[in-house]
């Protein structure tokens, strides 16, 4: 297959998961139409395919309207918010403590500085969650003001390109929530003691998504599994994030389309890495419980593509052997580079049950997740297909060498 064909393929698949397809977020249509457009493009090259379904919330919403005396602010709907209509006194709160003292059950709260400089994380987020966190959600929900108003600063370490940030993204919270600029809080905040009219008009939707599964190879017990999550943040064509993985992935598996060896090839568009809970990656999890020592080598691609810099890789608990079958592999083809390592990716699935992974990125990934990721900026036109073609035959050539490896 030549350069010039598998470049015209990258280039309809990305455009048809970025602009063709209006939004991936878990439980929304278009999400669904991604997951169906993976799974007949890797069935068409003679891979079996299964989508694990998971349940979600899917949600929409109008905006929010906030007036103090008639004098209106800029309020963002926080994701996953619910809608409400209240009219109350507002108190600013600004650090734990704070809040631990307040009674505010006939309020609402403005929360500002120490304690909104972080996004709080979901109640069902089953990775990571500091106990500060957890016990701010539960001060809340204890408390149980009317409504949250927060007000966030520019944070590229916790917040990426995104400002303001929600401070909640989370379907399980169920105070309504709304979050602005911190000049706009600054200005609210001379406000203090008036009445706040909050209205926000939100709605969560029942819905299901799924995972797409596609499998080759005679054994499945000695399997090499590559990931790229589907799923993009509302807002966001999800170019880099993750649409080029996934563009990847379907590469990859139009050259595997011939492929008759032993070792297992599995290749998975997860669902759910931009979602509040990660529900794609606990049913992966799950599927998998006892089953994780099959797999030979985990891969991730997520951020691959970008225009500028190297692709850079980086691998994870690795053995002598595979690693340099990699790096031997890998220094075939040109721009590909060992980077830095990173664990925010879903091939922590693999690190946390101890098994090798092998992590695919950008060089320029700091850039893309402080300036671009879950942005309008995040288009395909800061994608070099030509990248992820020679990330596709490089994946090839790997997936080859290691079926050679075990014969």
């Amino acid at each position: 297959m030549t350069s010039i064909l598998l470049s015209d393929r990258a280039e309809t698949y990305l455009w048809r998961l970025c602009l063709e397809i209006p939004n991936r977020r878990v439980g929304s249509k278009g999400n669904r139409d991604a997951t169906d457009f993976f799974a007949g493009t890797v069935a068409s090259f003679g891979f079996e395919t299964e989508y694990p379904a998971f349940d979600c919330i899917d949600w929409t919403h109008q905006g929010a309207r906030l007036t103090v005396s008639g004098a209106p602010f800029e309020a963002f709907v926080s994701p996953y918010s619910l809608g409400c209509h209240v009219s109350a006194p507002f108190i600013v709160i600004s650090t734990v403590e704070a809040l631990e003292a307040a009674q505010v059950s006939d309020e609402i709260l403005l929360l500002r500085g120490e304690i909104a400089k972080e996004q709080l994380m979901p109640k069902s987020f089953p990775f990571y969650n500091p106990d500060l966190h957890k016990r701010v959600v539960q001060l809340l929900e204890a408390k149980k003001p009317q409504a949250i108003v927060a007000a966030t600063s520019r944070n590229a370490e916790v917040a990426g390109a995104v400002y303001p940030f929600p401070l909640i993204e989370d379907g399980d919270f169920d105070i309504p929530s709304v979050y602005m600029t911190e000049e706009e809080g600054n200005r609210l905040a001379g406000h203090a003691g008036q009445e706040i009219l909050l209205e926000v008009r939100a709605d969560r939707i029942p819905a299901r998504g799924c995972n797409v599964i596609a499998r080759k190879g005679a054994d499945p017990h000695r399997r090499v599994v590559l990931f790229a999550h589907i799923d993009a943040k509302d807002g966001t064509p999800g170019a880099t994030d993750n649409a080029a993985g996934v563009t990847v992935l379907l590469l990859l598996a139009g050259l595997l389309e011939g492929y008759s060896g032993d070792l297992g090839v599995e290749i998975v568009a997860l669902n759910g890495e931009d979602y509040y809970s990660n529900p794609g990656e606990q049913a992966y999890l799950s599927s998998n419980a006892g089953r994780f020592d099959e797999i030979l080598l985990g891969i991730n691609l997520d951020g691959v593509g970008y225009y500028q810099g190297n692709t850079a890789y980086s691998l994870y608990d690795c053995p002598s052997d595979l690693t340099g079958l990699i790096h031997q592999t890998f220094s075939a083809h040109k721009d590909m580079v060992e980077g830095e390592a990173w664990y925010q990716g879903d091939h922590s699935l693999f690190l946390m049950n101890d098994r090798p992974a092998l992590a695919i990125t950008s060089e320029e990934l700091v850039k893309l997740l402080t300036e671009i990721a879950h942005t309008p900026r995040d288009s395909p036109e800061i994608v070099d297909t030509a990248k992820l073609v020679n990330v596709a035959v490089a994946l090839r050539d790997l997936v080859l060498h290691l079926d050679q490896l075990g014969a």
